[in-house]
């Protein structure tokens, strides 16, 4: 069975759908701010020839997901799904950002309990690969549950600390939503 990593997701904040070719300048407009890239490994990613690099590579990959305002279509950001393991019964979620504006609020959280909900109809755990020095998505990763679980090579090479969240945890601590 195939994972569909190019779902519409739509939450009360956020609509998720498949990222398109027509998206790059409204995507390359939000991008464009430093310090959004600030804790990233690449931290040049806002200027128009590393973001085009980011968004080419994003279209390639089949699962990467566009996040809009579901009051005005705004793109608020993008995130996506990575690396598919059937035998490990996972999934990367990862790649994400999101505009300033949005940054502290529930957007993020609504954002990955979309992609969580979507995943877990078909894996067991889902994970996140995250630098050692971004202590911002650390920080977002753990508000939605993950936790830490040692450490991965990116698809970069790039050392990176692994966060899971495992469906038994998810379900169970979101049984009464």
């Amino acid at each position: 069975m195939s994972f569909d990593r190019q779902p519409v997701l739509t939450g009360t904040l956020v609509r998720l759908r498949p990222l398109t070719a027509d998206d790059l300048s409204g995507l390359q407009l939000v991008a464009s701010d430093p310090l959004i890239w600030a804790q990233h490994p690449d931290r040049q990613r806002h200027t128009p020839q590393a973001f085009r690099r980011f968004f080419d590579d994003a279209l390639g990959s089949d699962g990467a997901l566009i996040a809009e305002d579901t009051s005005d279509g705004e793109i608020m950001g993008a995130s996506r799904y990575h690396g598919y393991d059937p035998e490990a019964s996972e999934i990367e979620i990862g790649w994400t950002f999101l505009a300033r504006k949005y940054w502290g609020g529930a957007v993020n959280g609504e954002m990955k309990q979309l992609m969580l909900r979507h995943a877990f109809r078909q894996v067991d755990s889902v994970i996140f690969l995250i630098a050692p020095e971004n202590a911002r998505s650390r920080r977002a990763v753990e508000k939605i549950g993950a936790v830490p679980d040692g450490r991965r090579l990116d698809g970069g090479g790039r050392d990176c600390l692994l966060y899971r969240v495992t469906a038994a945890a998810w379900k169970a601590a979101h049984q009464d939503t």
